[in-house]
């Protein structure tokens, strides 16, 4: 009987043992995961040969051409989550009585060689109604004229798909009647669907690069990181292939003109 009785009790505390280890396992906490390292955002848009236009934007794969309702050039392209914002920019604008249209947008190159050289030869007169090679004999001194408005071939920011100019190419256009209705709506809403005006005018917050262009709005999402990008790995003497090209560096290009815009497009 005693033997008994201690084999009844042994295995009455086991069973008990195995029901309280099932009431742990029921209960005990799930392991917190380890968490990775951020993965670098956009990738393949960081690479020298990008972010200076040396590819044909027709045939990359991340970019689309922009249909016709949207802009008033023909084969012109951005980026497709660039222009997915902007398609839903342009529709809220458009409920709101806003006519938003594309002027510029993806120009690689070869596409910002030709207006350069165009403008640096005199073939086409600048903004201010003076010929660069006939009135601005100093080279130095005619691609400062020069890139008041125009980005050196390499240097522009209309290369990344991210970057657009709307409806007109003059800031009095924006200053009065329908431009002044299209800039402020722009100056309210923009930021909503990721878009920045890049060059706003200069002062302390903006002490270089180019002058104000009320036309120039950025898809900061993206572009942000590709700034963040040229702010590490981007030098003047990359710089090249064009004339007025050794100029680069004595003006700084990189730093005053890239990287010169305002601080809300960092």
């Amino acid at each position: 009987m005693k033997y008994s009785y201690s084999i009844l009790l042994i295995l009455v505390l086991s069973s008990c043992a195995s029901e309280n280890n099932k009431t742990q396992t029921k209960t005990a906490p799930t392991p917190t995961p380890k968490v990775s390292k951020p993965v670098i955002a956009y990738p393949a848009y960081q690479n020298i040969k990008f972010i200076t236009g040396q590819f044909a934007p027709d045939k990359h794969p991340d970019f689309r051409k922009i249909p016709e309702e949207y802009t008033n050039k023909v084969n012109v392209y951005l980026l497709e989550e660039t222009l997915d914002a902007f398609i839903q920019m342009y529709e809220a604008a458009k409920q709101d009585g806003i006519s938003l249209i594309i002027k510029s947008a993806t120009r690689n190159f070869d596409y910002q060689k030709r207006i350069w050289e165009a403008k640096w030869s005199g073939s086409r007169i600048l903004s201010n109604g003076l010929n660069a090679k006939k009135d601005i004999p100093n080279p130095k001194l005619r691609a400062q004229e020069i890139m008041k408005y125009s980005a050196m071939p390499g240097a522009s920011r209309h290369h990344w798909g991210t970057d657009i100019d709307l409806n007109a190419f003059e800031n009095s256009y924006f200053e009065k009647g329908e431009g002044l209705k299209v800039y402020t709506w722009l100056e309210a809403n923009s930021e909503k669907f990721g878009f920045y005006q890049v060059y706003t005018a200069k002062g302390e917050e903006r002490p270089h690069g180019y002058e104000e262009e009320k036309w120039h709005w950025t898809y900061k999402p993206i572009s942000k990181h590709i700034t963040a990008y040229c702010k590490q790995a981007m030098q003047d003497s990359l710089l090249v292939g064009f004339s007025g090209s050794d100029q680069a560096e004595s003006l700084k290009v990189t730093d005053r003109y890239i990287l010169g815009i305002h601080p809300n497009c960092h």
